[in-house]
């Protein structure tokens, strides 16, 4: 069906017209409706067409088209990770895909471990929150298609079973970047906590004393680093372990990776030291043959080893003074550098006579019911025995 114009006696008219087929199958046409003459048609044919075009689902004449509709979609992240993989690449740590090529295993370790080691950098999550982030950042030159949580896991496990490969790697691109003339090094442990009970064999979590000063299940980590912050070697101890024996092993070590070193000063706290250590750091020497240089941290008060050298400096020097003293003394062929902070004595003896007033408070109790007992005074409680009272006060005084 169509429109069609016809013209007759020099007029024009509008036919609405149809095609069909007659008895023999020929092609004809018939008007099925005369619209009225051309010159004539306006605006009230418009309804009949608005009609015909509501009818097919189309939008009428003259309608406005909607308004466009604007819908924000998430973008992934790119700069941050683009960076940091540029970093990556530059300070040479692509270098561990060779260590795990040599390995069956199926997965990009290196991707993985650079895809975590990313997230660490720019938003810290669990294993499973890696998940979550990598969905949401655009990761340049990025192998696996897919990741799973055990995938993830599996990378660690590689970690640790190529560790002396991965060391070496690691070491190689360390030693450019230290001073091979002046290394100070700064080695501390610390405990951190570890929640859960199951066991696992050669598990480093054991019960030990927290930073909190209760026992409970942990393990350590020592971390050596430069006087410039950049950490060069770690290593994880079981929870129990005495800090004063991770010293040497962890010294052993450092001095093993970096070779080339002209001169070590290896700087700890207090916690490290014994008089046990201080006899093997003088034994160390480095690969160059000369002696390992040490500075170490020691409270005076803890050591009678310094009772008889300190005494005189503290009554002729510390007893009166009003600000910080610092001195110089030779002991067993060392320097021991003494400082004196009379602000920082007087909060100390402040805090010790606190804790000594306690325990004579308790100790007085304690025998003020003894007393009262044996003249038949009852108490709430269990009765309280002589023996009983010395071994809490002698607790008491311990952990005070």
């Amino acid at each position: 069906m169509h429109v069609k114009l016809t013209t007759s006696g020099g007029r024009r008219y509008v036919q609405l017209v149809e095609s069909y087929r007659d008895e023999a199958g020929r092609v004809k046409k018939r008007t099925v409706a005369t619209l009225g003459r051309a010159e004539q048609v306006d605006g009230s044919l418009d309804a009949v067409i608005n009609g015909l075009l509501k009818i097919t689902g189309r939008e009428p004449m003259g309608a406005k088209p909607p308004a466009p509709t604007v819908s924000f979609e998430s973008a992934r992240s790119l700069g941050n990770v683009w960076a940091l993989t540029e970093l990556w690449r530059s300070l040479g740590f692509s270098g561990l895909r060779r260590v795990f090529r040599r390995t069956r295993r199926t997965t990009d370790v290196e991707a993985l471990i650079r895809l975590m080691v990313l997230n660490r950098l720019c938003d810290p999550e669990s294993k499973l929150g890696v998940l979550r982030w990598v969905q949401t950042v655009a990761l340049p030159d990025f192998g696996p298609k897919a990741v799973t949580h055990q995938q993830l896991l599996r990378s660690l496990d590689a970690l640790m079973d190529h560790q002396d490969e991965v060391d070496a790697v690691v070491a190689g691109l360390l030693r450019p970047l230290i001073d091979q003339d002046l290394s100070v090094v700064f080695y501390d442990l610390t405990t951190i906590r570890s929640e859960g009970l199951s066991q696992q064999p050669g598990d480093v979590r054991q019960y030990g004393m927290a930073k909190e000063g209760l026992i409970a299940r942990q393990f350590m980590l020592g971390v050596v680093q430069t006087a410039e912050g950049l950490p060069i070697y770690h290593e994880v101890f079981d929870g129990n372990t005495a800090e004063t024996r991770t010293l040497l092993p962890t010294l052993s070590k450092v001095l093993e990776r970096f070779p080339s070193v002209q001169r070590l000063v290896l700087v700890a706290d207090r916690g490290l030291l014994s008089l046990d250590n201080l006899e093997a750091l003088k034994a160390v020497r480095l690969a160059s043959g000369k002696p390992l240089e040490f500075i170490v941290a020691v409270p005076g008060r803890r050591y009678n080893e310094f009772v008889d050298l300190l005494e005189p400096f503290h009554e002729q020097q510390c007893a009166a003074a009003t600000q910080e003293v610092i001195s110089e003394h030779a002991w067993n062929d060392l320097r021991l550098v003494v400082a004196h902070d009379p602000v920082t004595a007087a909060t100390k003896t402040e805090q010790r006579n606190a804790r000594i007033d306690a325990l004579i408070r308790q100790a007085d109790q304690w025998t003020g019911k003894l007393t009262e007992q044996d003249e038949g005074v009852k108490h709430r409680g269990r009765k309280l025995s002589d023996s009983g009272a010395k071994a809490r006060f002698y607790h008491a005084v311990s952990e005070a």
